[in-house]
């Protein structure tokens, strides 16, 4: 078990991981925990030279710009939260492969939806969609731009996978005093036939019986959390519609989208579902992803 409180941040230079450290410096903050700015420094595996180039100024050189760079991101963060211990690290790797490693010993990675290396027409970039799969914490991406002041949007599946995101949904809302709204969207194909009220009856249901349902569904997968979060007004919102489309659009409204990696409709092998996918190219509001078998927090 991780003792520690850690949040870490990714930062490439991009407006995008500047946007994440603001974020990751009030995550740190509501937490009491500290910060790490982690900067993955690929060009020593490419023999491209570090120092200044000879006909270059003194000051140049891929060493120094990292140093900057890392530099205008610690600054950044004792900024947005002064009370925060920030530290900073630049490891030889791939971001991939360094933020996936740090994430071990963090309880959430914040990082900006797209970096330095993203393509023109991408809305997310692959450094965020790999480390939602394989990170071994709860994975907050961010866009640029101001946060908004709505809820927490919670969606719920009832599934197994779900679980941790709820507990983190609830927790985050008492974090940052705030309301939080939990959805769920269902439709006659995803939602499963509950068996009639009178076994000689056939399998057929009145009309409404599915909706009541879905409500049970729904209900139970809050059940407790009322009770542990009391400060936490929970809205229930129980949806006739396509989970993606309905998520997104109460992204519109939210200040944090919060979500399973993988729901009940998953197929086995996949460490992440189309409706998390959906959510990272498409929400309006950043988004954390908690995947159901990060046991070790």
């Amino acid at each position: 078990m991780t003792t520690s409180r850690l949040v870490v941040v990714g930062v490439d230079g991009s407006a995008s991981s500047l946007a994440a450290v603001d974020a990751a410096a009030r995550e740190a903050r509501s937490r009491e925990a500290d910060l790490r700015v982690v900067h993955a420094f690929l060009w020593p595996a490419t023999h491209v030279p570090l120092g200044p180039w000879p006909l270059g100024p003194p000051e140049g050189g891929v060493r120094k710009m990292v140093e900057h760079l890392v530099a205008e991101a610690v600054e950044r963060a004792n900024k947005a939260a002064p009370e925060v211990e920030v530290s900073h690290v630049v490891v030889t790797g791939e971001p991939l492969t360094v933020l996936e490693a740090q994430s071990r010993a963090a309880e959430l990675v914040v990082v900006g939806s797209r970096g330095m290396g993203g393509f023109v027409g991408l809305l997310v970039g692959s450094t965020a969609v790999h480390l939602v799969a394989h990170g071994r914490c709860p994975v907050l991406v961010v866009r640029e731009g101001p946060s908004a002041d709505g809820p927490i949007v919670l969606g719920v599946d009832g599934s197994p996978a779900n679980e941790r995101a709820v507990d983190f949904a609830f927790a985050e809302a008492t974090l940052r005093g705030t309301g939080l709204t939990a959805v769920h969207a269902w439709t006659t194909w995803n939602a499963p036939l509950p068996p009639p009220q009178d076994a000689a009856m056939p399998y057929a249901n009145p009309p409404g019986a599915l909706a009541a349902e879905e409500e049970c569904l729904l209900a139970e997968a809050l059940a407790g959390h009322r009770e542990r979060y009391p400060e936490v007004a929970v809205e229930h919102r129980v949806v006739h519609g396509r989970t993606r489309e309905t998520l997104i659009e109460a992204s519109r409204s939210a200040q944090l989208m919060v979500v399973g990696a993988r729901g009940r409709d998953g197929f086995a092998g996949l460490l992440l579902g189309s409706v998390s996918q959906a959510l990272l190219h498409h929400a309006h509001c950043p988004v954390a992803v908690v995947r159901g078998d990060d046991t070790h927090h």
